[in-house]
């Protein structure tokens, strides 16, 4: 039988992700029911995998099936890591991806070479009813281009150019994505200690 797995959200967009990641593998992932009539969790931690287990144990306490949470962020070591566990409030709490793409290149528009280095961040947690059962990180190295480029993906990826395929995350296919994305690889490291191994398939 497959493992059910709760992801809280109610972003559909973050299902259809989590579901193409997780493939043919013996897990059934869907939303968390009636997600936003749920007490919500503010997510005011100063660090990413305080965020996602927080998250995990606060939303698990209300089904018996496991619950999966996830934050995460894009890090500029010259930007002091700015904008960080801040990613999606980085323009403030209405502000769109756009808008998000525009401040970051301002600040970054003096910054040159080795400053335009760049990493995301996922820390991926899993709890049930709660009890913290995992939480674990993974990241992907990458440079800061000076305009976007691609219309795929979504938040930094336009500008998030990625040395090994020689584009940015907005210009490769969703499935090439996943093999290199940071939350890609968290997730797959969640499932193969959730999962005897045998049932994983890494990619």
């Amino acid at each position: 039988m497959p493992v059910p797995i709760f992801v809280a959200s109610s972003n559909p967009d973050k299902l259809r992700e989590y579901r193409r990641l997780a493939g043919d593998r013996a897990i059934a992932v869907d939303l968390l029911p009636d997600f936003e009539k749920l007490p919500s969790f503010e997510e005011s931690a100063p660090t990413f995998a305080e965020n996602s287990a927080g998250k995990a144990l606060h939303y698990s306490r209300f089904v018996a099936e496991p619950v999966l949470a996830d934050d995460s962020g894009l890090v500029v070591p010259a930007l002091a890591g700015a904008p960080g566990v801040l990613s999606a409030r980085y323009a403030g709490a209405d502000a769109t991806d756009e808008d998000r793409v525009r401040k970051l290149l301002r600040e970054m528009e003096a910054k040159e070479g080795e400053q335009r280095r760049a990493r995301f961040v996922c820390a991926t947690s899993i709890a049930r009813q709660g009890r913290m059962l995992m939480v674990v990180s993974d990241s992907v190295e990458g440079v800061l281009t000076r305009e976007p480029c691609g219309a795929n993906g979504f938040g930094y990826d336009p500008v998030f150019f990625f040395p090994r395929l020689g584009r940015t995350f907005a210009e490769i296919a969703a499935e090439e994505k996943d093999i290199h994305s940071h939350r890609g690889k968290a997730f797959r490291k969640a499932l193969a200690l959730l999962i005897p191994a045998n049932f994983v398939n890494p990619l």
